[in-house]
């Protein structure tokens, strides 16, 4: 770690990442906020011809849906509408994208939430025009696990979705950082984000499926090009990973929370090791690999991530704001940026909805937040 980087980690609160409540309300569009976000891992690069402008912006186009209650993973089908899953409830919900209208499709059997498990990510199978497969990640009484259901639309409202059909089982279960993103990347692999739970030791035990990031197929089978053949583990050493995205270079990133110094954004690549728990942000050494950009963890504890327009768009929701990075190649081009700081709260997820639209989903009624009416939300976001 730089002197720098001790110096701002010393200003820091300690306590879960995850935590904390609302910060002072902000305006919800305009110039971007800035805080103690670090910068690129190296030096700055200059931006490349392909890099995307230093600044950007953030403009709120639409509430798409309210009432959500502990909304968590999301997932956008072909025509438009959105399925939103709820941590606490273990449902699954239809949103239509123009009306707002909710349609509980069904609970999904076995979700035993809890502090932070419960029914979290969603991902639609590659295949899904063909198979109408639903993916689900979720904590039971057991383990958390990765499990498909065929989504029947011409069933009635809340028996729409068919018996879980497990895919993965035996992830690590916890009170706190059980992980739980899902998304199938452009090799049409099964990646997902898990947690260690908070017994840091499983993050570097390769045995261990908590900590990691795992690849498999669609049935939950290891896949030729990870680094070990017979296991699904894809990378390793993290604390909680809850954000998974691909850019135009189809390069794997990830968003982790940390615990009292630096949330970080990390490049994936197959087996490395990111370094929790001996090390936390950057300069770990040892053959750790450092993250591209890290935050205190006040201004981040960052959620789900999306591509568009160029950067990486980040969730935070203790910091309960949209962190922007710009990418040049495999590096940051330029310092992050804050947008909508404190105007909506806590920010769980944001997904890419097409050219330079995001959806981003908000997290008031998780337990952590102070909901008000019509918490909570999803909002249709403008970016450059």
């Amino acid at each position: 770690m730089t002197a720098v980087s001790a110096a701002a980690a010393l200003l820091l609160a300690t306590g879960c990442a995850a935590g904390g409540g609302n910060g002072p309300a902000g305006p919800a569009t305009g110039s971007p906020a800035r805080s103690a976000a670090s910068a690129p891992a190296s030096a700055t690069p200059s931006p490349s011809p392909s890099a995307p402008p230093a600044e950007g912006s953030v403009r709120v186009v639409s509430t798409v849906a309210r009432g959500l209650r502990s909304p968590w993973g999301l997932a956008a089908l072909p025509g438009g509408d959105l399925l939103v899953s709820s941590r606490d409830e273990g449902t699954v919900t239809r949103v239509d994208a123009e009306s707002g209208e909710l349609t509980v499709l069904g609970e999904v059997p076995g979700v035993a939430p809890g502090g932070e498990g419960g029914l979290l990510g969603l991902a639609l199978s590659p295949k899904f025009a063909e198979d109408h497969l639903l993916y689900a990640y979720f904590t039971t009484e057991s383990d958390n696990r990765i499990a498909r259901m065929l989504y029947d639309e011409s069933r009635p409202a809340g028996q729409q979705l068919g018996a879980p059909d497990t895919v993965l089982r035996n992830i690590p279960k916890g009170v706190v950082h059980n992980g739980g993103r899902i998304a199938f990347g452009p090799d049409g692999m099964l990646y997902a984000g898990t947690g260690e739970t908070g017994d840091t030791g499983l993050a570097q035990d390769r045995a261990s499926l908590g900590g990691k990031i795992l690849r498999m197929t669609p049935d939950g089978q290891p896949v030729h090009g990870n680094p070990e053949a017979d296991s699904v583990v894809y990378s390793y050493g993290h604390r909680n990973v809850q954000g998974l995205a691909w850019d135009a270079g189809k390069r794997l990133w990830a968003a982790e929370f940390g615990q009292n110094t630096w949330d970080e954004l990390n490049l994936i690549r197959p087996g490395g090791n990111y370094g929790w728990p001996e090390a936390e942000g950057r300069g770990g050494g040892g053959g750790f690999t450092d993250p591209v950009a890290q935050w205190p963890v006040a201004d981040a504890s960052p959620s789900g991530i999306a591509v568009a327009r160029g950067s990486v768009w980040m969730a935070g929701l203790r910091g309960e704001r949209l962190w922007r990075i710009p990418l040049a190649g495999e590096k940051a081009s330029a310092a992050p940026q804050a947008f909508l700081e404190g105007a909506h709260g806590r920010l769980r997820t944001v997904a890419a909805a097409g050219g330079n639209r995001l959806w981003l989903v908000t997290s008031e009624t998780d337990t952590r937040g102070t909901p008000e009416a019509g918490d909570d939300r999803i909002l249709l976001l403008e970016v450059e």
